[in-house]
């Protein structure tokens, strides 16, 4: 199974440990703020919690406790999400030619598993030829695809790199993605791609940075440092 599958299965406690590590310096931070600021404070941590576990959080309470600023971010935000998955579902015709290729070469290999599996070994290793041909081509295509256009790499599932010793290879395992494929071979999601839930997440988190760094402005750098990752540890939604 996948090393994402795998995190995704990590109980909640790896996110609770991450918040005791800087309990100290959170600590401190609140201890600075005011009685009102620690009772939003409070209320953003519980409404984070309850997001992270995947429940929704109404608008109504979202705009008690967060600024008007803040507030309007949650629906900019969602909206550049949906202009995100509009334009996932218009592919690049570039990339057309490379995902045939890959589909091609699965067929071809499925069909030598189940000649191989039938016994019928050498018409097995025809297909898998096959497929480790059009495989090739798929590569071929890559390379000269990602030439002209680099952008075009934020359409793939995984960090390309065409030199020696990386993962990359000329075989269904280890060729990208598209992030639209329904592959069992592709890696994870699309991490561009949030939930609503997800961008409401992201603007409480990001809330709760920044009341807990007004607590202390002399040391904001290297509470940032800290808060950063606990962010990163909010938005894995269980």
């Amino acid at each position: 199974m996948s090393e994402w599958y795998d995190n995704q299965k990590k109980p909640s406690s790896t996110w609770r440990e991450r918040l005791n590590a800087s309990s100290e310096i959170s600590g401190a931070k609140r201890d600075n703020l005011s009685a009102n600021e620690q009772r939003k404070l409070a209320k953003l941590e519980s409404m984070a919690e309850q997001l992270r576990r995947g429940k929704n959080v109404q608008n109504r309470q979202l705009q008690t406790w967060l600024s008007e600023d803040e507030f309007e971010q949650i629906e900019a935000e969602w909206q550049e999400q949906l202009e995100l998955r509009k334009e996932l579902k218009e592919i690049p015709d570039e990339l057309r030619c490379y995902e045939e290729k890959l589909k091609q070469a699965t067929f071809q290999f499925n069909r030598a598993e189940g000649y191989s599996n039938k016994g019928k070994h050498s018409i097995a290793k025809k297909f898998y030829d096959k497929s480790e041909s059009l495989c090739e081509d798929a590569l071929e295509i890559l390379q000269e695809i990602l030439h002209y256009d680099a952008h075009l790499r934020i359409w793939f599932d995984r960090d390309i790199s065409f030199e020696a010793g990386s993962d990359l290879g000329a075989d269904l395992v280890s060729l990208p993605r598209l992030v639209t494929s329904r592959s069992i071979e592709k890696k994870g999601s699309d991490c561009r791609l949030q939930t609503k839930l997800q961008v409401k997440l992201g603007v409480v988190g990001r809330a709760i940075n920044t009341l807990k760094c007004s607590g202390n402005k002399d040391n904001a750098k290297e509470f940032d440092e800290v808060k950063s990752n606990e962010l990163a540890a909010f938005l894995k939604i269980e």
